[in-house]
């Protein structure tokens, strides 16, 4: 799809207590990506500074006043909100400027709905569109009779069904039904693997959790530099040094991920709770890598993850370099940088490893490290059976 063809779309957000400035441009930058992602082009950004959102709009009034003379003047498409507005609000909002209008929530679902693939997760999605949007039922369309298709209105939101809170609510306790179902063929399928270790990938959304999966199990998962490129959990058999595992892949996490969504993939993330081990897979040339961790590690304490050993993969360590010094610059600088990171983080937790899965740099300590961590997760489930270590 070239730009012409994509919806147009404008970046909503406020800075709220004391917040840095640039923080909300950091988030801004991610919020284009999603945007990108599902399929429009951002043209302009608008942020206001205030101590709480507005409970009718959002924004004040001054500010909905500004967006709309821009939505108007340059027939923008879509308005993105980055926080999860109320169903009032968004009611409100839209009856003003007279086009769609998005929370971060919603373009997560709608990307989510894009990009499912297998029965369970086009369920799973279907799920969490049907929680978010019941509570907006009321007076939905009647105010956008000329918006047709398009983001926010993929999978369950193309269905008049929706319309009616009678139906929506039994649509919601037949999908709930169908993943009941689907969920007892997982545990049955899972049971049959129970005799391998199990070690699941996790990590913020985009920093090469599919591109390390190809490279350890010499497999085709689907990867590509877009927010969400992997919904469908994969799961691969792992050979190293005659010693097998099984190796997951799984949906990444990323900043305001919508609850219901949480609640609606906690089967696909049963993957990851039942999990062995856990390979925290994190992008070191992320500006905010350390607070795309903090995201990781609060979603995997909601799941309950706790007591799953954990080894860090830092990634991406080629853009890393290219970040921070000069690309022509020596070896011996760049062995130096490693070794800062190497003192800095090892000193907090023993498991951690530095590489570059594009570039194949560092894999084999990698390999190495969980070869060691699996052969002893295996010698405390079968103290005798001196064939898996």
């Amino acid at each position: 799809m070239n730009n012409s063809q994509k919806e147009t779309a404008i970046l909503v957000g406020l800075v709220k207590n004391g917040q840095p400035e640039e923080l909300l441009h950091e988030y801004f930058d991610e919020l284009a990506f999603l945007a990108e992602t599902a399929g429009a082009a951002t043209q302009h950004r608008f942020y206001q500074k205030v101590d709480a959102p507005n409970p009718a709009t959002y924004v004040g009034k001054g500010k909905l006043a500004e967006i709309k003379e821009y939505v108007r003047s340059r027939e923008v498409d879509l308005v993105i909100f980055d926080d999860e507005i109320s169903p009032s609000q968004q009611r409100n909002i839209e009856k003003e400027l007279r086009c769609k209008v998005l929370d971060r929530s919603m373009l997560i679902l709608d990307i989510f709905a894009k990009r499912a693939h297998t029965q369970q997760s086009k369920t799973q999605v279907e799920l969490a569109q049907m929680q978010y949007l019941l509570p907006r039922l009321k007076g939905m369309w009647t105010h956008l009779d000329r918006v047709k298709g398009g983001i926010g209105m993929r999978g369950a939101g193309e269905k008049e069904i929706e319309t009616d809170r009678r139906v929506a609510l039994n649509t919601i306790a037949n999908l709930k039904t169908k993943l009941r179902k689907i969920d007892r063929q997982n545990v049955l399928r899972r049971k049959s693997r129970e005799a391998l270790i199990r070690v699941a990938l996790v990590g913020y959304t985009n920093v090469g959790k599919s591109t390390l999966m190809n490279l350890l199990s010499k497999s085709d998962v689907f990867a590509e530099n877009k927010l969400f490129a992997t919904l469908d959990t994969t799961v691969r058999k792992v050979v190293i040094e005659r010693t097998p595992f099984l190796l997951s892949d799984t949906v990444g996490f990323i900043r305001k991920l919508p609850h219901h969504l949480v609640e609606s993939f906690k089967s696909t993330l049963d993957e990851v709770v039942e999990s062995d081990l856990l390979l925290h897979v994190v992008d070191v040339s992320h500006p905010r890598f350390e607070e795309q961790m903090e995201v990781v590690h609060d979603t995997l304490a909601e799941l309950g993850t706790a007591d799953i050993p954990v080894i860090t993969v830092f990634n991406k360590m080629d853009l890393y370099e290219k970040t921070r010094f000069d690309p022509w610059l020596e070896n011996e600088v760049k062995n130096h940088l490693l070794r800062e990171l190497r003192q800095t983080w090892m000193a907090r937790n023993e498991q951690t490893v530095f590489i570059s899965a594009t570039q194949n740099d560092n894999v084999n300590e990698l390999r190495a490290m969980l070869l060691g961590e699996v052969k002893r997760l295996y010698q405390v489930r079968y103290p005798f059976r001196t064939e898996f270590y």
